[in-house]
């Protein structure tokens, strides 16, 4: 299996939690009407170029409208998809490219001693709100209109396991494991605008890795949002397995460029 596919079942995977999927003779449609502004949640899949782009475009378009949710596809192989894209801007979809870095542990433990400032514990009932608010406040991942709903649902949801860092006692980041099958994958790395600077996602980070280390998880996965955190992950074993272009096409809303930079 080559790695595109292995990363797309992985991400497939990690989406089925907190959406519903349907399955089609060309591709995925995942919807979630309880959060209709998250796009993770709220898209058609399409990594094959279908034999007819109009009627594709035309059913995502009906489905989603029919939803009161804004249609969006998320496509890859674009080399394979021209024609298709070229039909969405016939249609006014909005476009963006997203450079996508895919990255894996190497599985390098590294003898580091965490700071005495520095405590991490699992998210659980009682400090559920103070890891809810930092995920919220995070403009990186759309703020409390995305997160708010969705952290909930992925705290309940078992392949997630949750964390949270304290600085001198004060909760200010956040990240988690997501695990399916021998497979890990973290996600939501954040940390709150004023303690930025202090080296407290490495200290999560190393904190992760030995988690799975203590797990026997085959592999340990990051999808950085670009090539900046691309390179912050580099720093701490993580080797850039790939680098897939992507594409974001969408009929309103902002961009994931507009959302990162606030």
């Amino acid at each position: 299996m080559n790695l595109l596919q292995n990363v797309l079942d992985l991400d497939i995977a990690y989406i089925d939690t907190f959406t519903k999927r349907i399955n089609t003779s060309w591709g995925y449609i995942f919807y979630n009407e309880n959060q209709p502004t998250y796009y993770d949640a709220n898209h058609a899949h399409i990594h094959k170029a279908p034999e007819n782009p109009r009627a594709v475009i035309e059913e995502v378009i009906q489905f989603f409208n029919e939803r009161n949710i804004t249609p969006r596809f998320y496509l890859y192989n674009l080399e394979k998809l021209s024609q298709f894209i070229k039909e969405l801007d016939s249609y006014k979809f909005g476009f963006e490219e997203l450079v996508s870095p895919i990255q894996i542990w190497n599985k390098d433990i590294k003898n580091h001693k965490r700071s005495d400032q520095v405590t991490i514990e699992k998210v659980t009932e009682e400090n559920f709100n103070e890891a809810l608010e930092i995920e919220c406040s995070i403009k990186e991942f759309g703020g409390r209109e995305v997160r708010e709903k969705a952290f909930s649902e992925e705290f309940k949801h078992p392949a997630f396991t949750y964390y949270i860092l304290r600085y001198d006692g004060i909760a200010c980041a956040t990240a988690c494991l997501f695990e399916h099958g021998n497979q890990a994958r973290m996600e939501s790395v954040a940390t709150k605008e004023e303690f930025r600077g202090k080296g407290l996602i490495g200290e999560l980070i190393y904190f992760l890795q030995g988690e799975v280390k203590k797990s026997g998880k085959e592999d340990l996965w990051v999808f950085p949002i670009n090539e900046k955190i691309e390179k912050v992950y580099a720093k701490y074993g993580f080797n850039t397995a790939g680098k897939f272009v992507t594409g974001h096409a969408f009929l309103g809303g902002r961009s994931f460029k507009e959302i990162r930079e606030g």
